[in-house]
């Protein structure tokens, strides 16, 4: 195993969300739960709504990072996600994260009543996204 283990690269239309080196890194994809370590094979999935668990290589300690689907790319020892949208839990608002969730669960209650599937599709998403930073924030602040 390399002595600095994996380098890890969050990166959103944004810009770079997260960028360290770490000993292995957990991911949610299509199909499951994926934990990448050291000289893992190369691999290019999806992934889907979901916690990123970064454990840290020099201070031992887990990272938690809110990834609203993308793509993991993992080769020599390099593990770049590239997602649409993420945000590091320190960073999570769970205030604006709970408001987010109401409001998307008041929009899929209307949805069913139009029997607006497009809307209750989006409206669905919304609700895991705003799920997904709550248990992220949770995460962090145990």
């Amino acid at each position: 195993m390399d002595e600095k283990g994996i380098i890890v690269n969050i990166v959103t239309p944004e810009g770079i969300v997260y960028s360290h080196h770490a000993k292995k890194v957990s991911v949610k994809t299509e199909q499951g739960g994926l934990t990448i370590l050291p000289n893992h094979i190369p691999i290019v999935t999806p992934l889907v709504i979901g916690p990123v668990t970064v454990t840290r290589q020099s201070v031992e300690q887990d990272n938690y990072i809110a990834v609203n689907a993308g793509i993991l790319e993992f080769s020599n020892n390099v593990c770049n996600i590239i997602a649409d949208s993420a945000e590091r839990a320190r960073d999570i608002d769970r205030d604006r994260a709970n408001f987010a969730k109401e409001r998307a669960e008041h929009e899929i209650h209307e949805a069913e009543e139009l029997h607006d599937d497009m809307r209750l599709r989006r409206a669905r998403i919304s609700l895991n996204k705003a799920i997904n930073r709550i248990g992220v924030c949770d995460l962090y602040r145990k």
